[in-house]
Parts: structure tokens; C-alpha cells; sequence
């Protein structure tokens, strides 16, 4: 094979040093314009590509941060048992609704943090196995992990060498950096407003207690009913998981027996989205006979029909909040860590009874 051309092949070409090749690339604004264009002609004509690898040799770095995600439209192929095929004869591969939408507007704030400070990213995603995030750490200056089946000391052991940043999951002493919302106070304030703006006192929750997320949501959701005065349930009303193929049975039984709550409280956006596909299909209207509502404020609820009353987490700002906290960190990894919980706010539309916004 030919020698690839190096940094000094390029130097020489152009008639500058390896440094003012260096900062053409990695620091253009340090470069005169007129020798910038200089070396990036001698770069085309060579056909030269500025090395990572090298770069992280040289400066003990890799100079990328990694974001890992856990496809869980994969995780019950990989379980070992083969699923059974949900009711409509479809694979559960075919629902979008079976991956969390809110990944990717989280993910979109990673992105731009990092392509506005010129921050290579490295997305993974898998089972969530210890060994397979273990593998993408070996290869990043930081990691931001959404919250899935990785061994909390998978993680530890992670962030002992390189700064973890871990969406939506409790903070406790594990090393880790955290950056949350206020899952407890954003379903009180949801409750809040159907209890004292609509005037219902018939309330469902729909959702399994899967995540930390989902488990403050509900744990809002009580406490928002006894602050009304209203009974507490212990538990929820439908414990549907949309990874699993079997999805809202306590739901469709209770609407073929005409016996639906006045309002279903969603744990998520997705699980909202999926009950309103549900009463469309038997021709229940929402919100005439049953109140809709979800919690994220992933785009498809604005585009839902009717449009749906959720609580909007700030996603894009959560996903350019951990690269800060990554960049803060980076090469420090034992540091004291950051814990960051932030503000949602309740999205009044149609699904509740609300104008459409």
C-alpha cells in the first residue's frame, strides 16, 4: 500500500511549520486566511486527513465524547426467549414506539454542544452489557449514558478513568455526574391542573415503574391526588412496558367494558401516544370521554390528533448540559461529581381539553 502523506508532508507543501499545519485544522481561527487556504490546497493535493489516533497518542487523549443508548427494540431478540408476536401480527420491531423518542432530542443537544466547541462524538448503542459500554469508554475522553440495564458498578468502574455523565437516573453516590429534571414536581403541577382546571376526579396512572423516571412520575402523581384530597392508588391502574410485545391489555379491556377512568396519566409521551391510538381504534374520543396526557414533550405530541397535553422536559438543553459537564471533566475523572436537576414545565393542549397550541 502507498505511505499515507503525514503533517509533515503536508508542512513542507506548503511551506509553513508542522504547528501552523497543526492549527489549520484543529484551530483555524489562529491561522492567517491566506496560509490557511495554503495548507488545506496542499492537504487535497496530497490527500491528507488529520489523525485522532495520532492526536490522542500524542496528547494522551482520544479528543471525542461518546454517547451511549440502549436499543431496545433489539432487547427481547437478544434475551434468549423468542417473543411472541403482538396482536396485530405485526414484529415489534415495526413500532417506533418500542425505542424512546426522547433519545433523540436529548441526543440532538449532545450534537450541538460538540460541533459548537468542534467536539468529535461517538454514538454507540447495544444491550447494555458491561463489557460492551466498557468498550466505547476505551475510546472517548467522557461518556453520557441514558439510563438501561448497565450494572450501576459497570459504571463505577467506568467513571474511575473517564468522566460518566448519566441522563435521568437518581443521583447517588456512585461516582457519576447526574443530569435529571423534576419528574415530582412536573406531574404534581399536570395532576394540578386537571383536578382544579378541569374539574376531574377520576384519574388513572398508565405505565410500568421500569425507570427511576417513570417511578418519580408516579410517585407525583400520588402525591398530587392527596393533595386533592382524592384516593392515593398503589399501584398502576396499567403497568404496560412498550418494549414488550403484549401493550395496554388492562387498558383495552377496560374500554371494550365501557369502564376507562375520566383521564389516563401517562408515564411518557410514547405510552400517551399509544393509548390514543387505542381509543381511536374503538372510536372512544379523547378528550370528550377520556382525558390523554404524557410527560416528555417529544415532537410527536404536538403532532398527535387531538394535540397532547404533556410535560416538557428541557431535552436539548439536558443533552448540552452533559457536554459542558464532560468538558469541565475531562481528564479529571475522579473529581468531585455534578449533579444537575432541571426545571419542566406542564404543555396545555388538546388531549386534556385545552386549546391546541
Amino acid at each position: 500500500m502507498p505511505r499515507r502523506p503525514t503533517v509533515y508532508d503536508v508542512a513542507e507543501r506548503a511551506g509553513v511549520s508542522i504547528a501552523t499545519v497543526s492549527f489549520t485544522f484543529r484551530q483555524p481561527e489562529r491561522v492567517r486566511e491566506s496560509t490557511r487556504d495554503a495548507v488545506l490546497a496542499a492537504a487535497r493535493e496530497l490527500g491528507y486527513v488529520p489523525s485522532a489516533s495520532a492526536r490522542g497518542l500524542a496528547h494522551g487523549s482520544t479528543g471525542a465524547l461518546g454517547l451511549y443508548a440502549f436499543d431496545l427494540m433489539l432487547a427481547a431478540p437478544q434475551s434468549g426467549a423468542a417473543a411472541a408476536p403482538p396482536p396485530s401480527g405485526e414484529h415489534p420491531d415495526s413500532d417506533p414506539r418500542a425505542f424512546p423518542l426522547y433519545v433523540d432530542e436529548v441526543q440532538r443537544g449532545v450534537e450541538l454542544e460538540c460541533w459548537q466547541r468542534g467536539q468529535a462524538l461517538l454514538l454507540s448503542s447495544g444491550s447494555g452489557t458491561g463489557a460492551a459500554v466498557t468498550e466505547i469508554a476505551g475510546r472517548v475522553d467522557g461518556l453520557a449514558m441514558f439510563p438501561g440495564p448497565t450494572p450501576v458498578e459497570a459504571l463505577e468502574h467506568v467513571a474511575r478513568r473517564i468522566p460518566v455523565v448519566a441522563f435521568s437516573m437518581p443521583p447517588v453516590a456512585d461516582g457519576l455526574h447526574h443530569v435529571t429534571v423534576d419528574n415530582r414536581a412536573g406531574m404534581r403541577d399536570l395532576v394540578g391542573h386537571l383536578v382544579g382546571d378541569h374539574g376531574l376526579r377520576d384519574l388513572a396512572f398508565v405505565g410500568r415503574l421500569t425507570t427511576p423516571d417513570y417511578a418519580e412520575r408516579f410517585a407525583g402523581f400520588r402525591e398530587a391526588l392527596a393533595a386533592a384530597g382524592l384516593p392515593e392508588p398503589a399501584e398502576p391502574l396499567d403497568p404496560t412496558d412498550l418494549a414488550e410485545p403484549h401493550r395496554l391489555e388492562v387498558v383495552a379491556e377496560l374500554a371494550d367494558a365501557d369502564r376507562l377512568p375520566r383521564a389516563l396519566v401517562c408515564a411518557s409521551d410514547q405510552h400517551a401516544l399509544a393509548v390514543l391510538d387505542l381509543l381511536a381504534a374503538r372510536g372512544i374520543p379523547a378528550p370528550e370521554r377520556v382525558v390523554v396526557t404524557g410527560f416528555d414533550g417529544i415532537l410527536a405530541g404536538r403532532l398527535t390528533r387531538p394535540s397532547l397535553t404533556t410535560v416538557r422536559q428541557p431535552m436539548v438543553a439536558m443533552g448540552r448540559l452533559a457536554v459542558q459537564v464532560l468538558v469541565r471533566h475531562a481528564g479529571t475523572a475522579a473529581g468531585e461529581p455534578e449533579s444537575h436537576r432541571l426545571p419542566v414545565e406542564v404543555v396545555r393542549r388538546e388531549s386534556c381539553g385545552c386549546p391546541g397550541v
